[in-house]
Formats: C-alpha cells, structure tokens, sequence
C-alpha cells in the first residue's frame, strides 16, 4: 500500500507515492536524488539529515515522509541562488568550518533557521541551535565562527 503525497522541495512541486514508513531522508536521497541530505545515525541525535521543513529544521529520519504531506522542504541543494552559494556556504567554506563534510548540510540549515529567525544571534544562541547537529572534525570554533561572521549585528 501506498499513500499519496505532495511536497514542495527546492520550490518544486513533487507528488509522490510513498509507504507509509518511508523516511524523508530516505524519499529524498532515494527518489528525488537529493543525497546533500546526509543519513547518519538514522535515530535523530546526529543532525546529519537536517533539513528545513516550513522553515524549521527538523531531522529528516525522523519524519515519515507522509508527515510531509503539503509542506515545504528546503534541502542544502536548494539553498544556492541562481547557482551563486548562499552566504552561509560561502562562510563555512572561508572560514574553514567544512572538513570531511559530512554534518555541513544539517549544521548550515540549522544555521540558516536560526539566522532566519534571529539575524543578531548571540555566542549562547548560536551553540544551542546547533547542539543537535554532530561533528567530528572542527571542534566546533571554525563553525561557529562562519556563523557568527553572517550576523547582522557587533557580534562579529
């Protein structure tokens, strides 16, 4: 059995057919092609499939893709305009906040919710927004650093 589902992802329109225990991060890894969306730990602690859900992050193996339904999914392959990097992007990659790679997809979404919500976050902000999202390789400071150097305000 199969339930029928409409997304929009990237601001394109998907109507899908999907199980009903099927994944978000699995429908958009597997079906839509979008594998920018990292599957780690597969029980929401590692912040690896972090994707924007209606402009909220929110761990994408955690969400059955029919909860989906009718929402707005804003994935890292979507976050570039007009193929020019988002800021965010551009940052990490300045700032050298990007090792192996593999958290940059969720740790960026999360940011940009927070930026989105908050263009002025303070250093306390900053750290609880991305403490559910694991890295391995930067200790955090270079992350934090890219986050803050996209603020509005003195904090830079």
């Amino acid at each position: 059995m199969k339930i029928p589902i409409t997304v929009i992802v990237n601001h394109e329109e998907y109507r899908l057919e999907v199980k009903p225990n099927r994944t978000l991060v699995d429908v958009l890894r597997e079906d839509l092609g979008l594998t920018g969306t990292k599957k780690g730990c597969n029980e929401g602690k590692c912040g690896s499939c972090t994707v924007l859900m209606n402009g909220l992050p929110v761990n994408s193996c955690m969400i059955l893709a029919a909860q989906a339904d009718g929402k707005d999914i804003l994935t890292i392959e979507g976050l570039a305009d007009g193929g020019r990097p988002h800021p965010l992007q551009e940052a990490f990659v300045e700032k050298g906040a990007v090792q192996c790679g593999y958290c940059t997809p969720g740790m960026i979404l999360t940011s940009k919710a927070l930026l989105d919500e908050n263009p002025n976050p303070g250093m306390d902000e900053i750290k609880s927004a991305i403490a559910g999202n694991l890295c391995r390789c930067t200790g955090y400071s270079k992350i934090i650093e890219a986050i803050t150097s996209c603020t509005t305000g003195d904090s830079k």
